[in-house]
């Protein structure tokens, strides 16, 4: 064997290298600048079987049929890199395998005298290199420790499903290759889902059973997947993601009705009972299924629309599953960015108020307004209450928006009182939420923005729908009776459409109802009225009259209408026959107000 360093073999230091080159326990072998063992120790020896002088190392480690780091390889023995450094799977003499760390460091520095070794003046790149000691360290073991630390990281502990870190590593490595890959569908599914009323098995039989139906579900979950994917020619990935909540990652879906089915399978196959240590369980699950083109999709974007799809199938009744579908969600996010925005657009003054008549249908004349809020929004445009008034009620905000309308309609009514003296004064209508009858102080609110504006309390009409005032008992019924003390007119809006106590209607401090559209819709047909139709309104008007309470059609659209309302006895009437909601500046020109003298 030669020496491996230029010290003359057997004298000085040079005889401790080679003794110690071949004892090492580790294979190492030198490596001449044309790619050939020129010296090797036992160790190598022995893995790639007897004597390997003058055998190509790149065959040997099977570095020649790897294209970028048989390259490095090759730059290293020229001086052009100082170290090569990779792990791959190396064939033994006997026939076997074994994973090896191999590594290639040069036995001179880069080019001779330090000088690169392509500068075209000889050197190591010109074949007066030195070589390099090739080292073949067995990793298999290390390896080994290492998948098996990885699996436990990426599974989760009692389904031994992956978890959802291994899921969302799947995923987004599924998105980011979906574009290459040639002949594929280019699309993608997943079914979301988790069990419905899970929380109750864990709270009355305890986590030990609980873990039973996860590990249960899991297992038919993985029996599904299989099934489903082998007969449409792939397998998909089942993941737990957390709590009771579980994913199936469908790649290269061949479209919805894959992920139906898929859906529907897993519907079946939960909702067969469970034996778990003599309990018989039933369950049931909500699915949200989304299916779409890899392309353009992201990880997040898929999952947020998984989980808006699973909310959609636990709200339309559970144990279901439900397709994603852009134009719900869309409003779904409309609805969100006006929820986020409510409150800060009444601070910059983005509602604003119109008023739409309400008139007498014996003499015609205009006698009161109802004030109607509109959102003029900087994104959605001008927005009707029936965009917004719900999202003001759930979260809250209906409070200040209600003040901020009833300020405002009570202001407008002084100033056109006062503009007009010598005209009959408009009395305004203004709409109330239950939330403010709960959350406010309505009555403190009510006396105090007549104190402030100076509107008598005779000219204020609140209108509270039917579902709000029926019923009502303690502090509702209290605030309502205070109002109705203070002079203040309380309606009730769209009447006839909830499911009146007619005997408490007479105990109510109500002095007017608003019968709801759908019944004034059915005169429509003027040439064949339905008798059925009059005969209701009728009715419901003379049981108001013989409460003390004045009746206002809403929803008059034709001459015909108004004239059977009256004929009826309707006291009065709103529609687009006499106008629509107006601006404040047009009431007055619209109903006929003296203006003051110049």
């Amino acid at each position: 064997m030669k020496a491996v360093s230029g010290t003359p073999e057997g004298t000085g230091p040079g005889r401790d290298y080679r003794a110690a080159f071949d004892a090492a326990p580790l294979p190492m072998a030198v490596v001449g600048a044309d790619g050939l063992v020129t010296g090797a120790n036992p160790a190598f020896a022995g893995l790639f079987g007897g004597d390997t002088t003058g055998r190509s190392a790149e065959e040997l480690t099977g570095l020649a049929a790897d294209h970028d780091n048989r390259k490095t390889y090759r730059d290293v023995l020229r001086g052009r890199r100082p170290r090569l450094c990779c792990t791959r799977r190396v064939k033994r003499a006997d026939g076997g395998t074994l994973w090896a760390e191999i590594t290639l460091t040069p036995l001179t520095g880069p080019g001779e005298n330090g000088r690169d070794g392509d500068n075209g003046r000889g050197g190591a790149d010109s074949g007066d290199g030195r070589g390099a000691l090739l080292c073949v360290t067995d990793v298999g073991e290390r390896r080994e420790l290492r998948a098996r630390l990885r699996h436990l990281e990426m599974h989760d502990a009692v389904t031994k499903l992956p978890n959802r870190a291994l899921f969302f590593e799947r995923l987004t490595a599924v998105l980011e290759s979906a574009a290459y890959e040639r002949g594929a569908t280019g699309r993608i599914g997943l079914c979301y889902l988790d069990l419905d009323g899970f929380k109750a098995v864990n709270d009355t039989l305890g986590h030990r059973i609980g873990d039973k139906l996860l590990t249960a579900v899991a297992a038919r979950l993985a029996e599904c997947a299989e099934s489903v994917g082998a007969s449409r020619g792939g397998g998909h990935l089942v993941a737990r993601l957390g709590g009771d909540e579980f994913a199936v990652l469908v790649e290269e879906s061949t479209g919805t009705e894959q992920l139906a089915d898929l859906a529907r399978s897993v519907l079946a196959a939960l909702q067969r009972p469970f034996d778990l240590d003599g309990q018989r369980l039933s369950v049931s699950a909500s699915i949200g299924v989304v299916e779409r083109a890899a392309a353009g999709t992201s990880a997040t974007a898929l999952m947020q629309a998984a989980d808006t799809t699973l909310y959609w199938a636990k709200e339309d009744g559970k144990a279901r599953w439900t397709l994603f579908d852009p134009e719900r969600n869309a409003h779904r996010m409309t609805r969100q960015a006006l929820s986020s925005s409510l409150r800060p657009a009444l601070e910059r003054g983005e509602f604003a108020l119109e008023y739409q008549p309400l008139v007498g249908l014996a003499d015609g004349v205009t006698h009161g307004v109802e004030a109607l809020v509109r959102w003029h929004h900087p994104r959605f445009g001008t927005l009707a209450p029936n965009r917004f008034v719900g999202i003001a009620e759930e979260d809250g905000s209906i409070v200040q928006l209600g003040r901020w309308v009833l300020r405002t309609a009570c202001r407008q009514a002084r100033r056109w009182q006062l503009d007009h003296p010598g005209s009959r004064s408009l009395f305004v209508s203004v709409n109330v939420a239950v939330r403010q009858v709960w959350d406010s102080d309505l009555v403190a609110d009510v006396a105090q923005t007549l104190e402030e504006t100076g509107l008598p309390a005779h000219l204020l009409q609140l209108e509270l729908t039917e579902s709000a005032v029926m019923g009502s008992a303690g502090r509702p019924l209290q605030a309502l009776q205070a109002l109705s003390d203070m002079g203040v007119r309380i309606a009730i809006d769209d009447f006839g459409t909830g499911y009146s106590n007619l005997a408490y209607l007479s105990r109510l401090p109500v002095s007017a109802l608003k019968l709801d559209g759908s019944f004034v819709r059915g005169f429509q047909d003027e040439a064949h009225p339905n008798p059925a139709d009059e005969t209701i309104v009728e009715a419901l008007v003379q049981l108001a009259h013989r409460l003390g309470l004045t009746v206002t059609a809403e929803c008059v659209e034709t001459a015909g209408q108004a004239a059977r309302l009256r004929r009826i006895g309707c006291d009065s009437g709103q529609g687009w026959l006499y106008s629509r909601a107006v601006p404040p500046d047009r009431i007055a020109e619209l109903v006929g107000l003296t203006a003051l003298p110049a």
